[in-house]
Order: structure tokens, then sequence, then C-alpha cells
């Protein structure tokens, strides 16, 4: 198993950073009233292209042999992956085609298109994109970027929680969404290199517990079936490398239900008045429920993976 070190960490945020935004983290008065610990949020919504997944993609971009790179990009995508690999592949002057599942909202599909990607639809969730884009890299002879199960993706990713406890050098918790499994890797394992009693706690929905499947099973769990209302969070199937992290750093994974994730968006908006989507609210929904109980007097953060909040969405759970 590869583990990362603090130089790859390094080197990544290197590669990432002339091109991305330090997002800030911000304390919520309202969360640490609530729950009686010093609650953080880490605000990668005001990252570009809207969410974190920007950072990895830069990474394995930055590692590429320009063999591949002229040979163009292609991934697989529910949504906020697809823009991250978009923008980077701009930023690097690449061609990148993206496959997205047919659930993946219309505004992620348009800023994908927008940051000059070509885009292909196919299949009902991320599982079905990915199987069509191996399909599409064979028949064209393009680079694959995976959107969780590849380290030096993961490395990227890990970005948010490095800068987490720098601003936050006395954290206590972090708090991680998880859909496959890259973002909660990466910062796992830099939380750990650093301050290794720091507690990481992933929150999944309930509906797609993939990684919790996985780890209570010992081995990879593939889903029969999961709802693509919050897209971050759907995934069928965890990444192999994701999976062995995650047994390894991660101290524990909730599960958090969907209704409960999107009514956690308005009360985002309204108390900390930040716009976050599906799989970042979940991080605070799993405060809001009490399925996360800190300790009084403890510092926590939660990470707000993203902020392409799918509007027609959050209507349908909310008015019906």
């Amino acid at each position: 198993m590869q583990y990362l070190t603090r130089a790859d960490f390094d080197v990544a945020r290197k590669n990432a950073a002339p091109h991305i935004h330090r997002t800030p983290v911000l304390h919520s008065s309202t969360l640490s009233e609530m729950t009686g610990a010093d609650v953080y949020l880490k605000a990668e919504m005001f990252q570009k292209a809207g969410s974190y997944k920007v950072r990895g993609p830069l990474n394995v971009l930055a590692h590429m042999s320009s063999e591949d790179r002229e040979r163009g990009l292609i991934c697989s995508s529910a949504g906020n992956h697809a823009q991250g690999v978009a923008r980077a592949a701009r930023e690097y002057g690449v061609k990148a085609t993206v496959v997205m599942a047919h659930g993946a909202p219309e505004a992620k599909i348009q800023a994908t298109r927008s940051y000059g990607a070509e885009v292909v639809m196919h299949g009902k969730v991320w599982d079905d994109a990915y199987a069509h884009s191996l399909v599409l890299q064979k028949e064209h002879n393009l680079t694959y970027i995976h959107p969780f199960d590849n380290p030096l993706l993961v490395a990227g990713q890990g970005g948010v929680g490095y800068e987490t406890i720098e601003d936050v050098p006395d954290l206590d918790m972090l708090i991680v969404p998880i859909g496959g499994g890259g973002l909660i890797s990466g910062c796992a394992q830099i939380v750990k290199l650093i301050k290794p009693d720091i507690k990481v706690i992933g929150v999944e929905m309930a509906l797609a517990p993939a990684m919790k499947r996985s780890i209570e099973a010992g081995r990879l769990v593939t889903l029969d079936s999961v709802p693509i209302i919050i897209d971050g969070l759907a995934v069928k199937t965890v990444g192999e490398y994701t999976f062995e992290i995650c047994k390894v750093f991660v101290d524990d994974i909730v599960t958090v239900d969907e209704k409960e994730i999107f009514a956690a968006i308005p009360w985002i908006m309204e108390r900390c008045k930040l716009v976050a989507e599906g799989a970042a609210a979940s991080t605070v929904a799993a405060l809001l429920t009490e399925t996360i109980r800190p300790a009084a007097g403890s510092k926590v953060a939660c990470v707000l993976s993203g902020g392409n909040l799918n509007l027609s969405a959050l209507q349908d759970m909310t008015w019906n």
C-alpha cells in the first residue's frame, strides 16, 4: 500500500497553488453554541469551479508526461470532478472529455462545458459513466483521470485538510464527506501525519454507505443501487486505494438521512450565510442531528466540500 508522505502533500500544494484559492476556515458561533464545541467550517465553495475537486487534477496534470497530456484527458463524474478536471485541463491547455451520468445537475453540466470540456452523457449514476469512460479511453487513446482512486489526486485533495489544521492548529476533530473516498483519504493522511490524535470522521448518505459497509465487511462492497439526488455522495463502489486508506486513517464513519442533509442546506444559508451543496452540507447535518456529538470545549472543523447546489433537487426535497 502506497501511503503518502508529508513531502507528497507539500509537492501537491505547490503544484496547485498558482491555480487555486486558499479557502477560508470560518468560525460558526451558532454551531458552537448548539454543540458545546468550538466549530469551524472549511469553506471550499469559494474554491475555483466551486469545490475542492480542482485540487487533485492539478497535481495529476503536473506529474503527467507531455505525451499523456497531448493525447487528451478523459474522466467520469457525478458533477464536481467534471468541473475540476475541465478547469485544470484549461489551465494546462489540454483537451478534456468528461462522461457524466444523466443524474448530474444541469448547472454542473453547463459549467463543465464552459471550461472547454466536451461532455458525454451516459448512465444513471457515476458507476455507469465510469464504465463508459473506460470504453472511450481505449477507443480514442486518451489519458484517464480517476475521480478518487489515484494517490496523486488524493494528495491534491488532501490540501483541504492541510490548510484546515494550519488555520486551526489545535483541532480535535475533522468531519469530512465521503463519496468515493478521495477527499477523506487525503485529509485523513495529512492530518494523521501532522497530528495523529485528531479524530477524522467521515459522513455518508444513509442510502449510499459504500465505504462504511466495505470497512465493516473488510472488503469492497458494491451497493445494489444508490439515490442520485445528492450526486457527490452517490457512489456504488468506493475506490480500492481509498478503501485501504480509510481502513487505517479514518476513526469512524457515520451516516445521515438524505432529507436531514437537505434540511441542513437552507439552515447553513440562513445561519452561516453560505451556499453548500448536499455533499458539503452532510458534515453540518451530522452535527445538527447529533449523529456526531463532539466533546464539550473541543475544536471541530466541518469540511464544506463545495457550493455547486442543485436547486431543483432542493426544491423537490423541501416542497414535496
